[in-house]
């Protein structure tokens, strides 16, 4: 997958494991994208089938003081394999700019070789993809009785450009080189050792700004590079708490001024970078979570005690570097799908 991604035993046959080489581009192909122009742009990554997050998302673009354009960069199903909740997210997010991600590419194959498609690092556990290939396949069941869906969803593309106040945007599901990548996952932009490659991505593309997700774990990094300050943020999820305690999910907002509603964020050429969070009817969502999963089901068995309280960690560990010399603790495993 680049020099980015180095597994440490040969996934090429393990589903859920290995990288397509139909997900792979080149950052260059980025940057030849139309760009799509926003006054505010909305990224919305990992809302895995939240009925109540997305009705609150746009709610939250309602309120906007300028119009909104909202990109969905995929993984926006996942939970959702009951007939209405899949044709009902996939019906509204399709009247808006979407990209797919893992999720969606594998939902419109039959052919289940790569599983789940997340690309899982060593440090996700067999367990945990086996049970993320086990809820791909069921939704994939879910999917088949709306060919005309699996369709649009087949013909998104991987990567989409925006720009916001002549400032580019590179809208990505997982990174600059592949649709699951995970060189931009939080711990990837804060090891040393893969800066040159990050920083050659904003130049090999042209943008200023990467937005993606995947990886479920929000973050938010600028870099000094050639084409001056740059970042990359990621939103973790949409669709399931991010932090400790919590139960939001987390939007991009790129916009000419800042929000007051902002959790953290950066400015970058002029235009603010911000995390907002989506105050989603948590009781709402979790009777209907119930209905399609209930305990000891895979997604009950992987997600349950995220959804109900969180993910260990704090906005500090999402929000800019630390100083030199300073040091992060070690993040969990993420829970990409």
């Amino acid at each position: 997958m680049g020099a980015h991604l180095r597994p440490e035993r040969d996934y090429l046959f393990t589903p859920g494991r290995f990288c397509p080489s139909h997900y792979r581009y080149a950052p260059e192909a980025i940057g030849c994208s139309p760009a799509i122009e926003a006054e505010t742009l909305f990224v919305v990554g990992g809302l895995y089938g939240n009925r109540p997050a997305l009705d609150a998302i746009l709610e939250l673009a309602a309120e906007e003081p300028r119009p909104v354009t909202l990109v969905f960069n995929g993984d926006f199903n996942w939970f959702n394999v009951d007939r209405s909740g899949f044709e009902g997210i996939n019906s509204r997010v399709l009247r808006h700019v979407a990209l797919r991600g893992n999720v969606e590419t594998e939902l419109a194959k039959d052919d289940a070789a790569a599983g789940c498609g997340c690309v899982y690092p060593e440090s996700v556990s067999d367990a945990e993809v086996a049970r993320s290939n086990s809820i791909e396949e069921r939704l994939r069941q879910t999917a088949r009785g709306f060919p005309a869906l699996r369709a649009q969803l087949d013909a998104l593309p991987m990567y989409n450009v925006a720009r916001v106040r002549g400032v580019r945007i590179g809208i990505v599901h997982g990174d600059a080189e592949a649709l699951a990548g995970w060189g931009f996952a939080r711990g990837a932009l804060d090891d040393p050792m893969r800066r040159t490659w990050i920083e050659s991505c904003f130049a090999r593309a042209g943008v200023h700004i990467f937005a993606s997700s995947h990886t479920c774990l929000p973050a938010c990094r600028t870099f000094a590079t050639t084409r001056g300050e740059c970042a990359i943020v990621n939103n973790g999820s949409a669709g399931m708490p991010n932090f400790s305690g919590t139960a939001h999910g987390i939007v991009t907002r790129i916009a000419p001024a800042a929000s007051p509603r902002a959790l953290y964020g950066t400015s970058i050429e002029g235009v603010r970078v911000e995390a907002l969070p989506v105050a989603y009817d948590q009781a709402e969502w979790l009777e209907e979570f119930l209905h399609n999963w209930p305990p000891g089901s895979p997604a009950h068995l992987s997600y349950w005690d995220r959804l109900v309280g969180g993910l260990a960690g704090t906005l500090s560990d999402a929000m800019l570097p630390l100083r030199t010399g300073q040091t992060r603790k070690r993040q969990p495993a993420a829970q990409a799908s």
